[in-house]
């Protein structure tokens, strides 16, 4: 099962797990997104918002009925806003907590059961897309900070609670990620803001590689956990470090 399935790294992800062999219910809100997207491939949705509690309800009764979940792919969240601390909207923090942090509590909690029968002749896999904003504040980015960071640590703490039992627990952490929605969302649809983000910058990552980490860490031998992936672009060495323009190496030709 993967979330955040209608677009961006869910949509591609979807896509990477098929290619692959995998059986996939994709899970977002937009259900003719999703409708568009299984008839394309061959996957499955179901239309939910995971923040409601019984939407999360009915998605597990729905999985409990099709079939074993050998792996849940969480990747739903966002981001909305760059404002500092001082004069940040209540509302936006309120909504990047439910999305990104509640919202992996509740499909968690719904779908351990049925990752625990899938695992008693093998193993199971819980994955997470979080982001480097979970490890590193900036300006204007403190609550999307806050929600990430709150979001890693139910994955460090799931990681210990599962401790003994087949199910692994993995973190992806992506850095500069270009996607459709992502950065215009979180802008308040400003798509010249957006693109000045990545003005100038080598090759920020695509949802396709992200998609591709994701396959490689479900597919390692069943032993094999990756408990964190931080992944960025060569051209951002650190959250506040981005290179703009064309990478080039530093030869001494003398």
């Amino acid at each position: 099962m993967v979330t955040g399935a209608s677009s961006g790294i869910g949509e591609a992800t979807v896509r990477a797990l098929r290619a692959g062999g995998w059986d996939v219910v994709g899970v977002a809100r937009r259900a003719e997104r999703l409708a568009r997207l299984d008839e394309e491939i061959g996957s499955v949705s179901f239309a939910a918002d995971l923040t409601v509690s019984a939407d999360v309800d009915a998605l597990a009764e729905h999985l409990e009925k099709a079939g074993p979940v050998h792996a849940l792919v969480h990747i739903a969240g966002g981001a909305r806003g760059t404002d500092r601390v001082e004069d940040g909207d209540p509302d936006d923090w309120r909504w990047m907590f439910e999305v990104n942090v509640l919202s992996a509590q509740l499909v968690t909690a719904a779908l351990l059961p049925l990752l625990r029968q899938a695992s008693v002749d093998g193993h199971a896999d819980t994955l997470y897309v979080t982001s480097t904003a979970a490890q590193t504040a900036y300006p204007g980015g403190a609550g999307y900070n806050a929600a990430k960071a709150g979001e890693s640590m139910l994955v460090h703490a799931l990681r210990l609670e599962l401790n003994g039992e087949p199910i692994r627990v993995t973190e992806i952490a992506p850095g500069m990620v270009q996607t459709e929605e992502f950065t215009l969302n979180r802008l308040g649809g400003d798509r010249a803001g957006a693109e000045r983000v990545y003005e100038g910058v080598a090759e920020p990552l695509t949802a396709e590689d992200v998609a591709d980490v994701i396959a490689y860490a479900l597919n390692a031998p069943g032993h094999v956990n990756l408990d964190l992936v931080t992944m960025r672009p060569v051209a951002q060495s650190a959250q506040h470090l981005l290179a703009r323009g064309p990478l080039r190496p530093r030869l001494n030709l003398d």
